[in-house]
C-alpha cells in the first residue's frame, strides 16, 4: 500500500507520542482532521532552501584572506619561520586549553542538571518511604534555605549588576585616564543557584556553622573599553570548598547577632572560563598563573587566618572578630625524605640520575619552601617552621616535594595531615608516604604548642629552645605577639596643609608589616590585626611608624618594649599611646597581646617532670582518690599450654569402617575469661606451645574438631590456692571423664616487679605482659552541659591497646561519682590509655602514657586531670598504678626446664652469633652474622633457615636485611656482613631486631624460629661486641 506525505507525517506523530497512540486505538474523525491540519501547517512552515548569497560568499572569501594574510606578510617582511611556528603552537595550545575548559564546564553543568533531577526524584521517594523524624547525624536539612536562595538569586544578580555599573565602574574610570570609556555591557548571574550543604554546627557562646559550597554557574560578565576596542569577560565559574560561618557575639537586642564572620578553612578550588581579550589567560602556563593569582587574592581575605567580617551593630571591636587569638602553634621539623623518584637524566636521557629535591609546606596562606639538596633521593633537610593554627580540626598541613631544575621543576609527590591529630597527640614523629608518585616518603616531627599567659614558664621555654637546632637559620620562637591596630587621632597635616593618607608600619626585629591606607583623614580607623613570632620577649621591642601613603613623610612614631607586657598579669596592653615626632594631641590606640608558646602534655607534665600548664583551679574536692584496700592487689596468671598425649580417637572414616584419629584443640576457662587454642589436625599427641594470661580455679577441656559437633576429649581443673605459694607449676594433668589422655601445662603466678625479656616464642604469637596497669576512676567535676543547656549523662570509657572498659552511666549530672576500678595487661610501654569523659556523648578526653607512669617514683599517679576539649574548669579524679611483673620463666627457659626449649641447650629455640661495631669515620653500623646453633626443628626434614635483621623503631623495608638460606641444617654458618648508615647520636635511639626464620615453613607452621631484640645503647659499639 502506498503512503503519501501526509501519511508519513501522521506516522511520525504517532511514534513521537506513544502514550496517545497506545491509549486511542480508533481515532475519531475530529482527531483525523486536526492531524491533517497540523500536517498542512508544518508543510507551510517548513524552511525553504536558500539560494546563493553574495554576502556569504564575500564573507567566506574574507575569512580565507584574513587567515592567509599573516603568512604572506611573514614572508614579505622575511620573518623567521620559527617565530611563525611558535605563534601557531601558542595558538594551538590556547585553543586546546580553551576547548578543554569549555568541555569541563559543559559536563559540570550537565552533571549538575542530572544531579538535581536525580536528587529531586530520590528525595521524593525517600520522603514517601522514610518517616518525618528521620535525621542524619552530620548534615543539617536546609532544603528551605536552598529554596530561599533560588527565589532570591535573580535579585542577587540585580544587586550585583547595580553595584558593578553604578559603583565599581565609575571608580575604575576615575582611577585612570586610559579607562574612561570602560563599561560593563552585560552582567548576568545565570540561572544556576549556589547550593548549600550545611554541616552540624557548634553552639558554645556563639554559633558556628560549616557550609559545603559546590557552585557550577553559568555566570556571564562582559567588560568593554571602547577607546581601545577591547572586550573581555567571564562566562562560567566553578567554585568548590568548605566555608565556615560564625555568628558572634550574641547580644540582647535586635538583631540578636552582633556580626557575621565568614572564611574558608582551606583554599577552595576555582575554575574560570574567560572570554574576549582575557582568552589569553587560557594559554597553557598563563592559565595556571592567572588562577593561582586569583586564588591568592581570595586567600588574602577569605582563607584562614583571614576572615570576612560583616558587623551588624555599631561599636564592635572588628579587629578582634577578624583576627581572634589563635588556637595554638604547630612547630614543624622537616627532617628528611627517602626513596624519592629520580627525575634527572644525563646525556639526553642515556644516563639516569637522581633528583635535587626541595619541599613546599602550606597551612592555609602560610607557605614555606625548604632548601634544595643536590643529586640525592634521600635528602636530609633538618629545617624548622612554625605555623599559626586557628581552627582544629579542619586546617591541614599540605606538603609537596619537587625536583629543582633550571627550566621547570618536576613533581615528586604530595601528602597532607590534619593538624587536629597533632593537637590530640601533642607530638607526632612519623614517616608520611607521598601520594601521586611511584615511591617516596617524608619524615616529620610535629609539636603542638599551647598559647599561655604565664610569664613564670618563659625561662623554661627559652632554655628548652636553646637545645633546638634549625638549618634554615631562624631560631625557634618562645611566644607570639598579636597587635590590634585600632585607630589614631589628631595626626599632623601634610605639607601644604593637606590632609594625609595615613598608613602604619609595624616592625619586630627584621619583620615589617603594613596596614591598609585611610585616605584624606587625620583620624584614621584601621581596625586590623598583625601577628609576630617572638624569640625572646625580654629583649625585643615593637616599632610603630605612622606614615603618609607615599612612605616618605612620617606622621608619628612609637616604640614599645615587650618587657612592659611581661609586667602585666595577663601579658597585654590595651590603651592610647602618645606618638613621638608628631603633633601635641596626636595619639594611637593599640591593643597588644603576648602569649608564651609551651608544650603542654595531656597529663599536665612534660617528660622532664616540669609543670607547663595553667595552675589547677581551686576546687572544694578531695585531692586524691580513695579506692578499696584490694585495689591493685591482684597478680597475673600466665598459662602455657605445651602439649597433650594419648588422647582418645574420635574420628572415623568410610562410615566407621576405618578407625581415625582426632583433630584436638583446647578450651581454658578462668572465671569469666575463656581461651581457645589452635586445632592440630589428625594427631593424638598434639603440641600447641601457646601462652595465655589472665588476672583467678582454672578449668581445662579438650575437644576433637569436627564439621558438625565437636567431640569431648576430657577435662581437668587446677585450684589457684595450690599455685600461689609455689608461684610456678610444670606438670602433667590427667584428663577426667574419658578413657585416656593427659595434658602438659606450665602455670606461673606473676605478682610484681621486673620486666620480662622472653626468649620463648609461641605458636599463637602471644607476647608476655610486661606489667599490669590498675586504674581507679573516682569522679569528675564541672563537666560541660549539653547543647540544650541540660546536664549530661556522664560515663567514662577507658582504652588501652585493644582492651576497652566502660563505667556505669550517671543520669543528669555534671559531677558524677563512679568509684570503679579496672586493670589492663601492658605488653609495650608505648601504649597509651585514653579516657573519654562521656561515652554516650563525648565531653572531654585525657591521655596518660605508660612511659610517663614509669617516670613517677612510686609508679603511681593520683590527682585531678584537666580534660582536653571540655570547658576550662572540667576535671577528672583518677588513680593510675603500674605493677611491673616479676617472672621465673627466664630461669626456667635458660635451665632447660621447659621441654620445648631443652633441645637448644638452655637457649630457647637456639642461639645466633653476632658481631656488632660502629665505624666512626664512615658513620656506619656494622653487623656480622656468623652462625646459629641448636635451632629447633619443626619437621623431620630439618629446617631451611636464614637470619633477618631490622632496625627499630623504623619497621619499613628500608632497614631490612637478610642472609642467604642454609638448607636442612640445625647449626648453619652464614658469615655475612651488613652495614647501616647512621649518625652516632642516632645509634642510642635504635634497636636491632634479629629473627631466625624457616624458609620452608608451610601455611600451617610458623616461619619464625626465634628472635631477639638488642638495645644498641647498652653495647660498646666503638670497641665492638661478638656474642652468642
Amino acid at each position: 500500500m502506498r503512503r503519501g506525505p501526509g501519511d508519513t507525517t501522521m506516522q511520525s506523530d504517532k511514534k513521537s507520542e506513544p502514550s496517545e497512540a497506545k491509549g486511542t486505538e480508533c481515532p475519531s474523525a475530529g482527531d483525523a482532521e486536526k492531524k491533517a491540519l497540523r500536517t498542512v501547517e508544518a508543510e507551510a512552515e517548513a524552511p525553504q532552501p536558500k539560494g546563493i548569497s553574495a554576502v556569504a560568499v564575500l564573507w567566506t572569501f574574507g575569512k580565507c584572506l584574513g587567515a592567509l594574510l599573516p603568512v604572506y606578510l611573514a614572508g614579505y617582511y622575511r620573518v623567521s619561520t620559527s617565530l611563525l611556528v611558535c605563534g601557531m603552537m601558542v595558538y594551538t595550545g590556547w585553543k586546546h586549553a580553551r576547548e578543554a575548559k569549555e568541555a569541563r564546564l559543559r559536563s559540570a553543568i550537565q552533571f549538575l542538571n542530572n544531579e538535581e533531577e536525580y536528587t529531586s526524584r530520590s528525595v521524593s521517594k525517600i520522603k514517601r518511604e522514610l518517616p518525618a523524624w528521620v535525621n542524619f547525624p552530620d548534615v543539617e536539612k536546609v532544603e528551605w534555605l536552598n529554596k530561599v536562595l533560588q527565589q532570591v538569586w535573580p535579585f542577587v544578580g540585580q544587586y550585583l549588576e547595580k553595584l558593578l555599573v553604578e559603583t565599581i565602574a565609575p571608580s575604575i574610570r576615575a582611577s585612570s585616564n586610559h579607562l574612561q570609556t570602560l563599561s560593563f555591557t552585560k552582567v548576568d548571574m545565570g540561572t544556576k543557584v549556589m547550593p548549600l550543604i550545611l554541616l552540624k554546627g557548634r553552639f558554645v557562646g556563639n554559633i558556628h556553622a560549616s557550609c559545603i559550597l559546590s557552585y557550577v554557574g553559568n555566570v556571564e560578565i562582559n567588560v568593554e573599553v571602547k577607546r581601545y576596542f577591547c572586550k573581555a569577560g567571564v562566562k562560567g565559574i566553578q567554585l568548590h570548598g568548605m566555608m565556615r560561618v560564625i555568628l558572634e557575639p550574641l547580644i540582647g537586642d535586635v538583631p540578636i547577632v552582633g556580626a557575621v564572620s565568614m572564611f574558608f578553612i582551606q583554599r577552595p578550588r576555582l575554575d574560570i572560563n574567560w572570554t574576549g581579550l582575557t582568552n589569553l589567560l587560557d594559554i597553557p602556563g598563563l592559565n595556571v598563573m592567572s588562577d593561582s593569582m586569583i586564588m591568592d587574592a581570595i586567600a588574602s581575605f577569605l582563607v584562614l587566618p583571614n576572615r570576612l567580617v560583616v558587623p551588624l551593630v555599631q561599636g564592635l571591636h572588628v579587629a578582634k572578630l577578624r583576627s581572634p587569638l589563635p588556637r595554638g602553634v604547630v612547630r614543624i621539623h622537616l627532617l628528611e625524605a627517602q626513596k624519592l623518584a629520580a627525575k634527572d637524566n644525563y646525556v639526553k636521557g642515556v644516563m639516569a640520575g637522581l633528583s635535587d629535591p626541595y619541599a613546599i609546606l602550606r597551612v592555609g596562606p602560610q607557605t614555606f619552601t625548604s632548601k634544595h639538596i643536590d643529586n640525592t633521593d634521600s635528602p636530609k633537610w633538618e629545617e624548622l617552621y612554625e605555623v599559626i593554627v586557628h581552627e582544629v580540626p579542619g586546617q591541614e598541613l599540605e606538603v609537596e616535594v619537587y625536583d629543582k631544575d633550571p627550566d621547570q621543576d618536576d613533581f615528586l609527590g604530595r601528602t597532607k595531615l590534619d593538624l587536629g591529630i597533632v593537637k590530640k597527640s601533642i607530638v607526632v614523629n612519623d614517616w608520611f608516604t607521598l601520594k601521586d608518585t611511584q615511591s617516596g616518603r617524608v619524615h616529620f616531627r610535629l609539636e603542638w604548642l599551647s598559647l599561655l599567659n604565664l610569664f613564670a614558664i618563659l625561662p623554661q621555654v627559652l632554655k628548652r629552645n636553646e637545645s633546638i637546632t634549625n638549618k634554615a637559620g631562624d631560631p625557634p620562637s618562645a611566644a607570639i605577639l598579636v597587635v590590634y591596630l585600632d585607630k589614631a587621632e589628631a595626626l599632623p597635616m601634610k605639607k601644604g596643609n593637606k590632609e594625609p593618607n595615613p598608613m602604619v608600619q609595624l616592625s619586630v626585629q627584621d619583620i615589617t608589616r603594613e596596614s591598609k591606607t585611610c585616605y584624606t583623614t587625620v583620624n584614621p580607623e584601621w581596625e586590623e590585626a598583625f601577628t609576630f613570632f617572638i624569640q625572646d620577649p625580654r629583649k625585643q621591642d615593637i616599632d610603630i611608624q605612622v606614615k603618609d601613603a607615599d612612605r616618605v613623610q612620617t606622621l608619628g612614631s612609637l616604640s614599645i618594649p615587650l618587657s612592659r607586657l611581661l609586667s602585666n598579669s595577663n601579658l597585654s596592653l590595651d590603651q592610647w599611646f602618645q606618638l613621638d615626632n608628631s603633633g601635641d594631641a596626636s595619639r594611637i590606640y593599640i591593643n597588644t597581646v603576648l602569649r608564651v608558646m609551651a608544650r603542654v602534655t595531656p597529663m599536665s607534665r612534660s617528660t622532664s617532670g616540669k609543670v607547663e600548664e595553667l595552675p589547677s583551679p581551686a576546687i572544694a574536692q578531695p585531692p586524691h582518690t580513695s579506692p578499696d584496700l584490694s585495689f591493685a592487689s591482684e597478680g597475673l596468671l600466665r598459662i602455657i599450654l605445651l602439649e597433650a598425649e594419648s588422647l582418645v580417637a574420635k574420628d572415623n572414616k568410610m562410615g566407621g569402617m576405618v578407625k581415625g584419629k582426632s583433630d584436638p584443640y583446647a578450651k581454658i576457662n578462668v572465671g569469666e575469661t575463656a581461651f581457645r587454642s589452635n586445632v592440630v589436625k589428625e594427631n593424638l599427641n598434639p603440641v600447641w606451645n601457646e601462652m595465655y594470661e589472665v588476672v583467678q580455679e582454672i578449668k581445662f577441656e579438650a575437644f576433637d574438631k569436627d564439621l558438625d559437633s565437636d567431640d569431648f576429649l576430657g577435662r581437668c581443673g587446677v585450684a589457684l590456692l595450690l599455685l600461689q605459694p609455689t608461684l610456678s607449676l610444670l606438670q602433667w594433668y590427667t584428663l577426667n571423664d574419658v578413657k585416656s589422655g593427659r595434658v602438659h601445662l606450665v602455670l606461673e603466678w606473676v605478682p610484681t616487679v621486673l620486666q620480662l625479656q622472653s626468649l620463648q616464642s609461641y605458636q599463637n604469637k602471644a607476647v608476655p605482659a610486661a606489667a599490669l596497669l590498675f586504674v581507679h576512676i573516682e569522679r569528675a567535676h564541672s563537666l560541660p552541659l549539653k547543647k540544650s543547656g541540660k546536664e549530661p549523662k556522664a560515663g567514662a570509657e577507658l582504652v588501652l591497646g585493644e582492651t576497652t572498659y566502660k563505667t556505669k552511666l550517671f543520669e543528669r549530672t555534671s559531677n558524677p561519682q563512679w568509684n570503679e576500678s579496672f586493670y589492663f595487661l601492658v605488653h609495650d610501654p608505648k601504649h597509651q590509655m585514653l579516657l573519654s569523659a562521656g561515652w554516650d556523648q563525648p565531653m572531654g578526653a585525657l591521655v596518660v602514657t605508660v612511659k610517663e607512669l614509669l617516670a613517677e617514683p612510686q609508679l603511681v599517679l593520683d590527682q585531678w586531670f584537666h580534660l582536653d576539649g571540655a570547658s576550662p574548669e572540667s576535671q577528672l579524679l583518677l588513680r593510675a598504678e603500674l605493677k611491673i611483673l616479676e617472672s621465673k620463666m627466664v630461669d626456667m627457659i635458660s635451665s632447660g626446664t621447659l621441654p620445648c626449649a631443652a633441645s637448644g641447650c638452655g637457649s630457647g629455640n637456639g642461639q645466633v652469633k653476632l658481631s656488632l661495631s660502629y665505624a666512626s669515620q664512615d658513620r656506619q653500623l656494622i653487623v656480622i652474622v656468623h652462625a646459629c646453633r641448636g635451632l629447633l626443628s619443626q619437621s623431620k626434614d630439618g629446617v631451611d633457615s636464614y637470619v633477618s635483621l631490622m632496625l627499630l623503631p623504623d619497621k619499613s623495608k628500608v632497614t631490612k636485611r637478610k642472609t642467604a638460606v642454609k638448607k636442612r641444617d640445625l647449626n648453619p654458618e652464614y658469615n655475612e656482613r651488613f652495614e647501616y648508615a647512621l649518625p652516632a647520636d642516632e645509634i642510642k635511639l635504635r634497636s636491632l631486631s634479629v629473627s631466625v626464620k624457616n624458609n620452608s615453613a608451610s601455611f600451617r607452621s610458623r616461619d619464625v624460629i626465634g628472635q631477639v631484640l638488642i638495645e644498641l645503647a647498652q653495647l660498646d659499639l666503638i670497641s665492638g661486641v661478638t656474642e652468642w
